[in-house]
């Protein structure tokens, strides 16, 4: 069947019946992530704006090709590859099916990686990126875009498995998907610095099942000291929801919660600390949303959260903390007046209608929320 996108036409499998999150026996094809296909052309306009030499972008896993094809439709001088001759055949003809130029190759994309530069790198596997970091941080030349999607892994609800994928301990949270993506930014800049590269998410953002991140890579090993440095911990009290930060590679957890003596804390790390997203880039990606985009609406409404929430290691769950203090949860806009009337700087949060940053404690958000 065809499929309109963005102002390109693809032709993608038959949908299977009841098929929401993937279509088609072999070549695979997800209709909700048209989000993340939207907003990673609004990046791939205003990143030629920030980098106006970056020209290359290979689309790692074609597939149908549809990421390819948007690309191509923006100028960029696209790499389609897949390991499913399907897959090759079907992104060959999307391209010529819009009238636009772009190579197709059949091959393991890690070898191709390790054979060539591009630009810009895009990395849309089903489940963890991690198996195709190195390639990529290797010869990236500009911007890595990563998803996962492999959400319970990077949260800590399957703690095996994200300590063994992520080379991290992460924790299940109320904060949840900020932790996800936390972990996988840690992943990411360590694999990165390997190769004595600083990677810099310019945007970042979790959605549905998946987190998305956007890495500016910068050479020399200075740059990825730099970056190594903003990796640290978070503990976190499991009986009153308090929680602080610390850098550096070696924790020093507390033996009790300091806010109310609990041995309940847990500790997560090594964690990515800095910022997950640079404000100025977030709203220039958002300027480059357009109304041909089908999630327009939700594009724009998620990169103003992005660029206005407040930069800190991780959020609150309004919710979640008047459900401890056994008290009804008022209006989001009341409680962030109420943060602010108190004096503390508050946001909302994009992870989720009820997530909110500010920098003030657990009980200094009791107070002001609940006017004691």
């Amino acid at each position: 069947m065809n499929v309109e996108e963005g102002g390109v036409t693809v032709e993608v499998p038959e949908s299977r019946d009841g098929a929401s999150e993937g279509t088609g026996e072999g070549v695979f094809f997800n209709p909700t992530q048209e989000l993340n296909r939207d907003v990673t052309v609004a990046v791939l306009r205003a990143y030629a704006d920030r980098e106006p030499r970056a020209a290359s972008y290979l689309d790692a896993m074609a597939a149908s090709g549809i990421r390819g094809v948007r690309a191509a439709a923006e100028g960029y001088d696209v790499t389609c590859a897949d390991v499913d001759p399907d897959a090759v055949e079907l992104a060959r003809e999307n391209l010529a099916r819009n009238d636009l130029d772009g190579e197709v190759v059949h091959r393991n994309v890690n070898a191709l990686m390790h054979e060539r530069v591009f630009d810009v790198i895009d990395i849309d596997p089903y489940g963890t990126p991690i198996p195709f970091a190195d390639a990529a941080f290797a010869n990236g030349r500009n911007l890595v875009c990563v998803t996962a999607t492999d959400t319970a892994p990077l949260c800590g609800a399957h703690l095996n498995s994200g300590i063994r994928k992520y080379g991290a301990v992460p924790r299940n949270t109320d904060y949840h998907p900020e932790m996800g993506l936390r972990t996988l930014l840690s992943a990411l800049v360590r694999t990165a610095a390997r190769y004595d590269k600083a990677a810099r998410p310019i945007l970042s953002h979790v959605s549905r099942h998946y987190a998305r991140t956007y890495l500016e890579l910068e050479s020399g090993a200075q740059a990825a000291d730099g970056q190594i440095e903003k990796l640290g911990f978070v503990h976190h009290c499991e009986d009153c929801l308090v929680r602080d930060h610390e850098f550096g590679l070696i924790p020093d957890p507390p033996e009790t919660c300091p806010s109310c003596d609990s041995d309940r804390v847990l500790t997560a790390g090594p964690l990515w600390l800095g910022a997950v997203a640079d404000p100025e880039f977030a709203r220039a990606t958002r300027e480059a949303v357009t109304d041909d985009m089908g999630e327009a609406k939700r594009a724009r409404k998620l990169l103003d959260g992005v660029a206005t929430e407040l930069d800190t290691p991780t959020h609150y769950d309004q919710h979640r903390l008047y459900k401890q203090w056994s008290e009804p949860a008022i209006g989001m806009d009341d409680f962030l007046d109420r943060l602010h009337g108190a004096g503390h700087e508050a946001t909302r949060a994009h992870y989720h209608g009820t997530a909110f940053k500010t920098p003030a404690s657990v009980p200094e958000i009791r107070a002001a929320a609940l006017d004691e």
